[in-house]
């Protein structure tokens, strides 16, 4: 059963779900016809559910667009309509701007590297972003007959993003104490686990 609100959703919010709408409205889940944009969704509401507040909730749509979608034209853009603590979150949950991108390892690297020493609420959508990939891929995993056929999906092996999970994973556990985070910690680390199972 629903309950009413003590502080509403605001309007900056459903221009930030029609922003990410738009920016992504071409772009599929990698090896599916999913609209890209379920995934901004999910994040976002992973956000909300982990105690979040709304500057995060926006930043979970919005952390994919400059990397996917523009670069730092794009980041600046959202920096201008959404504030500069959306921006810094989205900025900081990008691996990079540069185009072309820095080799795979050395990008996921370096990226859970900054991570160590990351703002929490950085933290809360990056986590919240991994997670909803993990389940994902799991769920793939689960269902697929060959489980090659999942892992070949990605521009990394099945080791590099088992190593790459895992290492986030020691970046999210010593980063910025936030027991919001917590919870999302353990889920990740679960679907990692079941993940390493899949051959």
């Amino acid at each position: 059963m629903s309950s009413i609100l003590s502080t509403p959703v605001s309007v900056r919010f459903h221009e930030a779900l029609a922003y990410a709408s738009a920016i992504h409205a071409t772009q599929a889940r990698k090896g599916s016809q999913i609209p890209y944009i379920s995934h901004l969704i999910a994040v976002s509401g992973i956000v909300w559910e982990a105690g979040g507040d709304e500057a995060e909730a926006i930043a979970g749509l919005l952390h994919d667009g400059p990397e996917d979608q523009g670069g730092l034209e794009c980041l600046a853009d959202i920096r201008q309509r959404f504030g500069d603590r959306v921006g810094n979150i989205v900025e900081h949950c990008s691996d990079t701007f540069a185009t072309p991108k820095p080799p795979w390892p050395e990008r996921k690297r370096a990226y859970a590297e900054s991570l160590r020493h990351a703002d929490k609420s950085t933290l809360l959508v990056s986590i919240a972003d991994k997670l909803h990939n993990a389940r994902a891929t799991v769920s793939d995993l689960r269902d697929a007959e060959n489980p090659a056929t999942v892992w070949g999906k990605f521009s990394a092996t099945r080791e590099q993003t088992i190593w790459n999970y895992n290492t986030l994973l020691d970046a999210y556990q010593s980063g910025t104490p936030d027991a919001r985070r917590v919870p999302l910690v353990k889920q990740l680390r679960s679907a990692v686990d079941e993940m390493e199972q899949f051959a």
